[in-house]
């Protein structure tokens, strides 16, 4: 498989509501961290010295982890439980990502690796949420 029938396949897909509305949650996500929560929010707290339970520190964790999945479901999501897999499989690859750190000469900070496990269990009940009319098709609620 080369990449012409990959780009293809992709192209041949085609993009459902449920699709859209998964891409749509992961990109607003990453835009807000990139242009509101990090420039504004992180500074505030850092130059203003407040203690605001890690939030600040951890942001990049929690809001990329919804952004990842959500943007990762919404391109090559496909079915409600294969979804569900693949929130799984893409909050554990960022965990594991976390703790590698030590391999990039960087220190494991805990407070990430907790917030990408709260984060991924978020994604998962949210996702439910979201397409609750998807679930109760399939009979699993």
């Amino acid at each position: 498989m080369d990449i012409q029938e990959i780009k293809e396949d992709l192209f041949k897909k085609s993009m459902t509501r449920h699709n859209v509305l998964d891409l749509s949650v992961g990109l607003f996500t990453l835009l807000f961290h990139e242009f509101i929560a990090k420039p504004y929010y992180r500074t505030y707290i850092y130059a203003n010295d407040i203690y605001d339970f890690h939030i600040a520190d951890t942001l990049g964790n929690s809001l990329g982890t919804i952004a990842g999945v959500f943007i990762l479901v919404g391109l090559i999501g496909r079915d409600i439980f294969k979804n569900k897999l693949l929130i799984k499989i893409t909050t554990i690859s960022f965990i594991l990502f976390e703790l590698s750190q030590p391999l990039f000469g960087k220190p494991i900070d805990p407070w990430d690796v907790i917030a990408t496990i709260l984060t991924g269990v978020f994604c998962f009940f949210i996702y439910g949420m979201i397409h609750p009319n998807k679930l109760k098709q399939k009979g699993v609620v």
